[in-house]
């Protein structure tokens, strides 16, 4: 494979490094938080933000409404002058909530930037709504002049219906961090003294022995101690046939158990966990900032000094010209305030919201703004795999009949009926065929699993078994051995004679192929990145006419090898 696959075509502009080394997870000293942490970093503190702007936003538009008939301005362009006794010092009043109320997120961002030296958009807001206040106050107790109450409370409710949008926008990729810590069961099984009970995941240490019942997610990473099962881990590794494992073997918390029933040595628990890395993962993707954004911190920074310099200068020079100081603080005020870019701090969060919800609404979730203004210069495509291009099930592709007394339908009947009961995902495939087929089922009886090998029992009278082709080898059943590796193929056996084959793989979905062609022709490369293994990646990138495949790569080495290819 090439290595200029993924240059874009500007061939110079490199991603983000700073990204890159974000992204980097080397060992665990990078694990602060557990899953658990992760989750309520992700969720409540975006869900608390959210629900904070929105109360400031609501309780300050209710008060700016009486703020908006007291304004002078507004009276005299509608004709309707509305005054009494003691409007002033209820406009104050109004104000005054408006301004430490609504403006407390800006004028604590304002303290937070000149502590951190970092001048930008909280402290432009900031000077503008104090200089504000500050100066309409001194008119409402004897300063001549007008105020400035009604600009004071719209430039607080659109900055923060600014923010408001901007955290809604987030949201969405937040939640992708709670499926993920969702993979986790809350309980485990936990051995001592042969005896079981259960605790809380979180109450795990290294060395527990833990049980795990077939379909059950599995609590923590591993290795088994007793038993034999396949495991389901296509959350986690992209690899969408379960595999067997039995003891000796490793195991990943949050993949999920098949119809053994596993004695488990618990390795690592929460920040060291598999599952945790790939949170950790997840997270750091949606922290950075775009570089639209950047922009615009430094367009507030240069902005914050433009404007105060301004007011200065416009107090300086009405001052030096001999009019009064109430009228030349006046003309300050104005100025600083029109200086305060209302546009740019509502329309960059109005932008991301805009365009992350129409990108939603086709499919496509945002978890990095930078990433996302660099799309546009797209060369290639990197897809996985499982649930992406294919369906991610399990599902009968073929099925035959080996003997003449015997259709095909027969063989996939008995086979069903013989798997009823079991929660193996070869066992669904086949159920799943059946019903779809609408086949007829003997009752299967003295049902029994013939361990790692298949299942056997008595459907009228006969001895039916569904088994591996390893189980034929073993009992020297004659077979034409026409195992195509992109498949799994369990064979039907009646009274030990070879009946009938059934195929099973996970299937291309239908909307892949005008997908892959749409993009090559649009001029763009596309790749298959797998956690799955070689041949079943040749085959799906060979009838989707990709441009290459890359497989049995780990979530977390992901990023590394998307970083080898550039």
């Amino acid at each position: 494979m090439e290595h200029n696959h993924l240059h874009t075509k500007e061939e110079h502009n490199h991603m983000d490094h700073s990204m890159h080394d974000h992204m980097q997870m080397s060992g665990h000293d990078h694990m602060q938080m557990s899953e658990h942490d992760h989750s309520s970093m992700a969720g409540h503190d975006h869900h608390n933000m959210l629900d904070d702007f929105k109360k400031r936003f609501w309780v300050s538009l209710i008060l700016a409404l009486p703020l908006t008939v007291l304004f002078p301005m507004l009276q005299d362009m509608t004709g309707i002058h509305f005054t009494f006794t003691g409007a002033k010092y209820i406009s104050f009043v109004l104000s005054t909530i408006v301004f430490i109320y609504g403006g407390y997120p800006f004028l604590s961002g304002l303290v937070n930037e000149i502590k951190g030296k970092k001048p930008g958009m909280m402290t432009l807001i900031g000077i503008a709504i104090s200089v504000a206040y500050i100066y309409s106050s001194a008119t409402v107790f004897g300063l001549k002049g007008e105020d400035f109450y009604w600009e004071l409370a719209t430039l607080i409710l659109i900055m923060l219906a600014g923010h408001w949008i901007e955290m809604k926008s987030v949201m969405g990729a937040s939640k992708a961090l709670q499926y993920l810590v969702e993979l986790l069961p809350s309980e485990a099984h936990l051995i001592e003294n042969s005896q079981t009970r259960d605790i809380p995941v979180k109450e795990l240490m290294p060395g527990n022995l833990i049980l795990i019942k077939p379909g059950e997610k599995i609590p923590a990473d591993g290795i088994i101690k007793e038993g034999e099962s396949y495991i389901n881990e296509s959350m986690l590794t992209g690899e969408s046939k379960p595999v067997t494992k039995g003891i000796g073997a490793n195991v990943i918390g949050g993949a999920i158990n098949g119809n053994g029933v596993l004695t488990v040595e618990v390795r690592f628990t929460g920040e060291q966990s598999y599952l945790s890395k790939v949170i950790k993962l997840v997270s750091e993707a949606q922290q950075s900032k775009s570089n639209t954004q950047r922009l615009a911190d430094k367009a507030a920074f240069a902005l914050t000094i433009v404007a105060v310099s301004a007011g200065l200068i416009t107090l300086i020079s009405w001052l030096g010209a001999g009019f009064p100081l109430a009228f030349a603080i006046e003309r300050m005020v104005t100025v600083m305030v029109i200086s305060c870019p209302h546009a740019l701090r509502l329309a960059i969060p109005l932008v991301v919201a805009i365009s992350t919800g129409i990108s939603a609404k086709n499919g496509l979730l945002i978890r990095d703004r930078t990433a996302f203004e660099n799309s546009r210069k797209i060369s290639t495509i990197i897809f996985d795999k499982t649930g992406t291009l294919t369906k991610g099930e399990f599902g009968v592709s073929n099925f035959a009949s080996l003997d003449t007394n015997f259709t095909k339908e027969n063989i996939l009947g008995m086979a069903a009926s013989l798997e009823s009961g079991s929660e193996h995902p070869i066992a669904s495939g086949i159920i799943k065929k059946a019903k779809e087929l609408s086949l007829a089922q003997d009752k299967a009886e003295n049902v029994n699993a013939l361990s790692g090998q298949g299942i056997e029992g008595t459907i009228d009278g006969k001895k039916i078994q569904v088994v591996s082709p390893g189980y034929l080898k073993e009992k020297n059943i004659t077979f034409i051995d026409k195992t195509n590796v992109t498949e799994t193929i369990v064979y039907v056996l009646s009274n030990e004679n070879l009946i009938g084959s059934i195929s099973l793989s996970d299937q291309i979905r239908a909307e892949s192929f005008p997908a892959i062609q749409s993009f090559h022709e649009m001029g763009i490369k596309t790749l298959l990145l797998t956690g799955d293994n070689k041949k079943v990646a040749e085959s799906v990138a060979k009838e989707l006419k990709m441009d290459g495949f890359v497989a049995e790569v780990l979530p977390h080495q992901k990023l590394e090898k998307i970083k080898e290819l550039q």
